[in-house]
């Protein structure tokens, strides 16, 4: 398996403090049957600037301290980038990096309350410069969750989501569960991953979110998704479907 989303370099952002930690989290990935894993750094979030140079140096550390440790796990540059305004421009000043380095997805994270007003022409313009912009963890954005036809629109539109692995299997309860679920029963979630930052809170349960997904919503589904994964990293286009809208239940008195 290909995970596309893990905070696995040491101290850059809020996953390990320490290389000891980073492998401790590489044996668990490799015990799971992942076998690539990119590195997501947290960049301009308010709370972390990790540009791509210095991402890209300590997965080279990383991956040889993997090497002499005898572990089997391939460690891939990438990022987690917080949307602001400011996104297009430091692309273009070479300050982003997209999943393996390969100039096509770029991973982008939500505000967690809200769809900020220009997110659509951000898009647009990414896209046009031959990214495609794929937001992180959308089960997490509260306007997302009242409203999920924000994200069909997107969708709809050229971007791609990577929906969380502990999401779908259940461990951030039944709600999350459910909706996760709905975004990629609705062709609106197109890659699953760990966004794992640790072995104790926040492991990676891959393998049961895929294991979830094969029970309540196919086969074909669990493949597909854990293809895409492989084709992320490859640079090649993720099968996708048309997305459908989630129709949200109106509460009586609620309009």
């Amino acid at each position: 398996m290909f995970d596309v989303h893990c905070h696995i370099l040491p101290g850059m952002d809020d996953g390990p403090t320490t290389i000891d930690e980073s492998i401790e989290m590489a044996r668990k990935a490799v015990s799971e049957g992942i076998t690539k894993v990119v590195a997501t750094p947290h960049h301009r979030n308010g709370r972390y600037e990790n540009d791509r140079r210095v991402i890209m140096q300590e997965v080279t550390i990383l991956n040889k301290e993997l090497s002499r440790e005898g572990i089997d796990l391939e460690v891939l540059p990438g990022q987690e980038i917080a949307l602001s305004g400011e996104v297009l421009e430091d692309y273009e000043k070479s300050n982003l990096l997209t999943v393996n380095d390969a100039e096509i997805y770029l991973f982008v994270e939500l505000p967690a309350s809200h769809l900020p007003a220009y997110t659509n022409k951000l898009f647009f313009d990414l896209q046009m410069k031959g990214l495609i912009p794929v937001i992180v963890h959308p089960e997490r954005n509260q306007e997302i969750i009242e409203n999920p036809k924000k994200l069909y629109q997107l969708v709809k539109e050229g971007a791609l989501s990577q929906v969380t692995a502990s999401a779908v299997s259940g461990e951030m309860g039944k709600k999350m569960k459910k909706f996760s679920h709905e975004l990629i029963s609705h062709n609106l979630a197109h890659v699953i991953a760990s966004d794992a930052h640790n072995t104790t809170t926040r492991p990676f349960h891959l393998r049961k979110a895929f294991d979830t997904v094969e029970e309540k919503l196919g086969m074909g589904i669990r493949y597909r998704l854990q293809e895409n994964a492989e084709l992320m990293v490859n640079a090649k286009m993720v099968d996708k479907e048309m997305p459908q809208r989630i129709h949200k239940k109106k509460r009586l008195g609620i309009f």
